[in-house]
């Protein structure tokens, strides 16, 4: 969405307007996927719309529908790619006022926890988690 200058208003729109550098591992026309800058775990991702809204709860059904099949294939996806037993996938929404689901791959329970993200994450990690993030995907 844009405001009344004709800029993008979230982060997250403006990494998808390539604004703000991203590491996606998944576009299509109405849904994209990229690292975050705060994993839980190596190879979390964030499925975004394209289209800024800012409460799941009141996001069309055919949106909904094509983030949750996008999420589910990139939960196999990380699944795969770093060997983990679970996916993981939670809905908040607190940090940034733009639809987002997180999927990560989850070895325990504690990998749910916010508290934990890693805030500093190294470029050859997240590097590293998009290649074979991208590469599992290509594997589908």
């Amino acid at each position: 969405m844009a405001d009344s200058n004709g800029t993008t208003s979230t982060v997250f729109s403006k990494i998808i307007a390539g604004e703000l550098p991203g590491r996606f591992v998944y576009q299509d026309d109405s849904v994209v996927a990229f690292l975050t800058i705060a994993p839980l775990t190596q190879g979390h991702v964030l499925v975004v719309p394209r289209d800024e809204v800012d409460n799941w709860e009141s996001v069309d059904d055919e949106l909904w529908n094509r983030i949750t099949e996008v999420s589910r294939k990139l939960g196999r996806a990380v699944k795969r790619a770093f060997d983990a037993p679970r996916a993981g996938l939670i809905v908040a929404g607190m940090e940034v006022p733009h639809l987002h689901v997180h999927v990560f791959p989850a070895y325990t329970l504690t990998d749910f926890n916010f508290d934990s993200v890693d805030t500093n994450p190294s470029a050859e990690s997240l590097d590293e988690a998009q290649t074979k993030i991208v590469e599992a995907l290509a594997a589908e």
